[in-house]
């Protein structure tokens, strides 16, 4: 992105932005953004505020701004890389192509899956038609896509579940959660099985919870992205507790 076009994307308000407060692992090549739920990473088309908006407050006295390194859904909260040089971003950018990166994510599914823990094993396709528009799903022609899961609480009719993909396809969490478990995740306005869930007003609760790069010669760019209040109200204030635990029957 040239300088110029650069100029006419600005933070908020005119200020600092409020992502600034939610930098989780910051170093000279690699900062960790603890994303917010709502915020999309690439510019909408309805011109709403993006990740893009934030960019020029994240230089922490670098010229350049930094750039996200892969990508999470829109109404996805928790960890988000992004690389402060070209060349890390290269790097960074290889990793995961060689699934390198560690990546965990904390999930409430409107309902509870029958086994304990175990493997979606599951390529995606992408669809589209006139009347739900696009999404991903099993299908001919699908991309390799891997999840690991495990249970680690089920209460009130769902269930608190840990996901860590191998692959990072698009859609893949909430795609795998409704074809391989039969469970879409609560707040899921696309993939779920029934209309949405009148005891829950707030949104997906799908949520980054960690990330890992390896990096040679130095430490890992690492960090652990707090887990929402929203976890709390779904029936999950132990959330973090249970997620330290190690599920039984884990297939990992």
């Amino acid at each position: 992105m040239s300088v110029n076009s650069r100029s006419s994307h600005r933070s908020p308000a005119g200020g600092l932005s409020p992502l600034t407060d939610r930098v989780l692992f910051l170093d000279g090549e690699a900062i960790i953004l603890d994303k917010p739920a709502g915020l999309p990473v690439d510019p909408p088309r309805d011109g709403s505020l993006s990740l893009e908006n934030h960019l020029s407050s994240l230089t922490f006295g670098f010229e350049r701004w930094p750039v996200a390194v892969h990508r999470l859904d829109r109404d996805t909260s928790g960890c988000l890389l992004l690389a402060r040089n070209p060349k890390a971003a290269k790097r960074f950018t290889q990793a995961f192509e060689a699934r390198q990166v560690e990546k965990s994510y904390l999930a409430v599914l409107d309902g509870v899956p029958e086994a304990q823990a175990g493997i979606i094993d599951m390529p995606l396709a992408k669809t589209s038609t006139a009347e739900t528009g696009w999404r991903m799903g099993p299908g001919k022609g699908g991309k390799p896509a891997i999840t690991h899961w495990a249970l680690l609480a089920a209460r009130d009719g769902r269930a608190l579940v840990r996901f860590t993909p191998e692959t990072g396809r698009t859609h893949q969490l909430r795609a795998h959660a409704l074809h391989g478990l039969g469970l879409g995740i609560l707040g899921d306005p696309v993939y779920r099985t029934a209309g949405p869930d009148p005891r829950w007003q707030g949104g997906m609760l799908l949520h980054a919870r960690s990330l890992s790069l390896p990096r040679a010669n130095k430490a890992p760019a690492a960090a652990l992205a707090p887990i929402p209040e929203s976890f709390a109200q779904a029936g999950f204030p132990d959330a973090e507790a249970l997620n330290a635990r190690e599920a039984p029957g884990t297939a990992e």
